[in-house]
C-alpha cells in the first residue's frame, strides 16, 4: 500500500508556528488533504507531540513523535521516537543540553504547550529555537541508541542545513534518509551538490501555518502502518 507523509510539521509550541497550528487543527487538515503520515517537529522540544498522536488515532492519522533539533553546529535535525519512554528520555536529554535564552513572545512568537481541547498547559520560557549544545553526530547516536529515525532536515536550504552549514555529509554520519525541501527543484539543489545525489531524499511541508500542510509529501510503501515499518520504508526509497 501507499501512504501519503508530510513529516515535517510545527504547531503552536515552535515560536515560529502560527497560533492556529493546534494539535486538533493540524489533525483536521491532514485529514482533509488525504495524508495517512504526520511528523510532529517542534524546535527542540516534543511537548505537543503524543496529544497530537492521540488525536491522530481517532482519525486513522498516524503521528510520528518528536522534534526539529538544531546541532551546535546550525543545522536542523529531524529527531521520531518509537513511544512514549523514549519520547520522554529524548525530551530529557534536550532539556540538559538547552542554552537558556529566554523567550521574548513579541519578538520571537508564543511557545505552548496545548492539552486535546486547545486548553494552554504550559509556556516554554527558554528560546526553543537556539542551537542545542549537541554536535550533529552525537545527536545521531542519541537518537538510534533510543531506536529512532533520524533525518537531516531541507538540505537544500541556504541555512540551518547539511549544505548551509557543512557543505558536506560527513562520512560517520548515519541517515534514515534526507529531507529536501518543496523550493529543491527551483533551486538545482541536486544539480549543485552532485555529491548528496546519491541518497535517499523525502520532501516535506515545513508547516508553520494550516494550509500548508500537505502543499507536498512523500509517498511510502509499506503493508501496514507502524513506526518500524515506516523506518524500512525510508531506507527503501530509491536513491536519486
Amino acid at each position: 500500500m501507499i501512504f501519503k507523509a508530510d513529516l515535517h510539521i510545527h504547531s503552536v509550541l515552535s515560536p515560529c508556528g502560527d497560533l492556529e497550528m493546534s494539535p486538533s487543527a493540524i489533525i483536521a487538515e491532514a485529514k482533509s488533504k488525504g495524508l495517512n503520515i504526520i511528523g510532529i517537529s517542534d524546535h527542540n522540544s516534543t511537548r505537543n507531540a503524543l496529544v497530537t498522536s492521540k488525536i491522530g488515532k481517532n482519525n486513522d492519522i498516524f503521528v510520528l513523535c518528536g522534534a526539529e533539533v538544531t546541532t551546535k553546529e546550525e543545522v536542523h535535525c529531524l529527531c521520531f521516537m518509537p513511544d512514549e519512554k523514549s519520547l520522554l528520555e529524548f525530551q530529557n536529554f534536550l532539556d540538559s543540553k538547552y542554552i537558556f535564552f529566554q523567550n521574548d513572545p513579541d519578538k520571537f512568537g508564543y511557545q505552548l504547550v496545548v492539552d486535546e481541547e486547545e486548553n494552554i498547559v504550559d509556556q516554554i520560557d527558554t528560546l526553543l529555537i537556539n542551537a542545542i549544545d549537541c554536535g550533529i553526530e552525537d545527536l545521531q547516536k542519541k537518537v538510534y541508541e533510543l531506536n529512532g529515525i533520524f533525518i537531516p532536515a531541507h538540505v537544500d536550504k541556504p541555512r540551518f542545513s547539511l549544505s548551509s552549514q557543512l557543505v558536506f555529509i560527513p562520512d560517520n554520519l548515519k541517515f534514515d534518509a534526507l529531507e529536501l525541501s518543496k523550493h529543491a527543484e527551483k533551486n538545482n539543489f541536486l544539480q549543485n551538490f552532485s555529491w548528496f545525489s546519491p541518497n535517499r531524499f523525502i520532501t516535506s511541508s515545513d508547516a508553520h501555518y494550516i494550509p500548508d500542510i500537505g502543499t507536498v509529501y512523500t509517498e511510502l510503501e509499506m503493508e501496514t502502518l507502524s513506526f518500524e515499518n515506516i523506518r524500512l520504508a525510508l531506507q527503501n526509497i530509491k536513491p536519486r
